[in-house]
C-alpha cells in the first residue's frame, strides 16, 4: 500500500504577523503553507486600528469590547455622544484602548471627513465594522409611510454604503484592511411587517459581496454577519410591537421566539462579537464575500400575520 510521506517545512518569506513556510513532499512537490505567530490566539488583532459604528450600546458595544480585548485600538463612532463617552471611559478603566468619536452615518460629507481624519491621525484604518442601523416600526407594507421607509433605508443601508465607500477608498490606497457589515437573518429570510428593515439588511449583503469582488485585488476582505435574535434594547421594542399584532404579551413573544431557536436560547452580544472578531482576524485571511449567520440555528421568522380587523 502506498503511503503519503511526512512533509518537511522550510522557512520562507516573512511578512508582519506571519511566517511563510513551504511543505516539501516527495522532495519536489511544494505546497505553500502560512502560519500566524498568533495562532495560539487566532482572533487577536494586535495593533490594529478599528472603527465600529453604532458602538455606544448593544451589539456595537459588545463588538467594540471584544476587538479591544483582542488587541485593537477601537474608535467608537456614534451619534449618542454621552453614551459613547461613558462606555469608552468604562472600557479604558479596564485597560482597553478605546476612544469615542461623533459620527452621523447619514451625512455623506461628514462620513468622508471622519474617515479621512482617522486615517491621518492613526496612519491607517485596519478594520471597519458597520454596525449602526435602526429598526422599523412594525407596520404592514401597504400602510408604511414614506418617512419610515426613508428613515430605515437612509440609516441602515445608505449609511453603511457611505462608510464602506469612505473607508474602502482609504484601504484601497493602503492595500490592506477588513470590513465586516452587520446584516441580519431578515436579510436572508424576510419577516412580515418590517419590509424596509428587510430590504436594508438584504441590501447590506449585496453591498458586501460587491465590495468583496471589487477590493479583493487590493488585499481587502469584506464580509457580513447576520445575527439572529439578541435581546438588546432594539429587540425589546420589536418584541413588544410584534406581540401586539398577535395579541401576545412581550414575555410570551420572547418565549415564542426562544422556543423557535434550535439551540434553545436568545443570543448575547458576545455571540455576535465572536463571529465579527473571527472575520477581522488573521484566522479568516482567506475568507471574503462570506455571509456568516450567527443565530443559534434559526434561519428566519417567516410566519404570516393574521388578517387585520381594520383597513390600512
Amino acid at each position: 500500500m502506498n503511503t503519503v510521506p511526512e512533509p518537511t517545512f522550510v522557512e520562507g518569506q516573512h511578512h508582519p504577523g506571519q511566517e511563510y513556510l513551504y511543505a516539501r513532499l516527495d522532495g519536489h512537490v511544494i505546497i505553500p503553507y502560512v502560519r500566524s505567530r498568533h495562532m495560539e490566539y487566532p482572533y487577536r488583532v494586535d495593533g490594529a486600528i478599528a472603527v465600529v459604528t453604532g458602538a455606544a450600546q448593544g451589539l456595537g458595544l459588545g463588538i467594540t469590547e471584544r476587538l479591544a480585548e483582542n488587541g485593537a485600538t477601537v474608535l467608537m463612532a456614534d451619534v449618542q455622544d454621552e453614551a459613547a463617552d461613558r462606555e469608552a471611559e468604562r472600557l479604558r478603566s479596564q485597560g482597553l484602548n478605546v476612544h469615542s468619536e461623533h459620527l452621523d452615518i447619514t451625512d455623506s460629507a461628514s462620513v468622508t471627513e471622519f474617515f479621512s481624519k482617522v486615517a491621518a491621525d492613526q496612519d491607517c484604518i485596519d478594520i471597519l465594522v458597520n454596525n449602526a442601523g435602526v429598526g422599523q416600526k412594525v407596520t404592514p407594507t401597504v400602510s408604511l409611510p414614506d418617512e419610515e421607509w426613508n428613515r430605515v433605508i437612509g440609516v441602515t443601508l445608505t449609511g453603511t454604503f457611505y462608510c464602506c465607500r469612505a473607508a474602502g477608498g482609504i484601504m484601497e490606497k493602503q492595500e490592506s484592511g477588513s470590513i465586516v457589515n452587520i446584516s441580519s437573518i431578515n436579510g436572508q429570510n424576510p419577516a412580515a411587517l418590517v419590509v424596509a428593515y428587510n430590504v436594508a439588511k438584504e441590501g447590506i449583503i449585496s453591498l458586501t459581496r460587491t465590495l468583496a469582488l471589487e477590493l479583493a485585488a487590493y488585499g481587502i476582505r469584506v464580509n457580513a454577519v447576520c445575527p439572529g435574535p439578541v435581546y438588546t434594547a432594539f429587540n425589546r421594542s420589536n418584541m413588544a410591537q410584534r406581540g401586539k399584532t398577535l395579541d401576545l404579551t412581550e414575555d410570551q413573544m420572547v418565549e415564542r421566539i426562544r422556543s423557535a431557536i434550535p439551540l434553545g436560547r436568545w443570543g448575547e452580544p458576545d455571540d455576535i462579537a465572536n463571529g465579527v472578531a473571527f472575520l477581522c482576524s488573521p484566522a479568516a485571511s482567506w475568507i471574503t464575500g462570506e455571509v456568516l449567520r450567527v443565530s443559534g440555528g434559526m434561519e428566519g421568522v417567516a410566519a404570516a400575520p393574521p388578517r387585520r380587523t381594520s383597513a390600512p
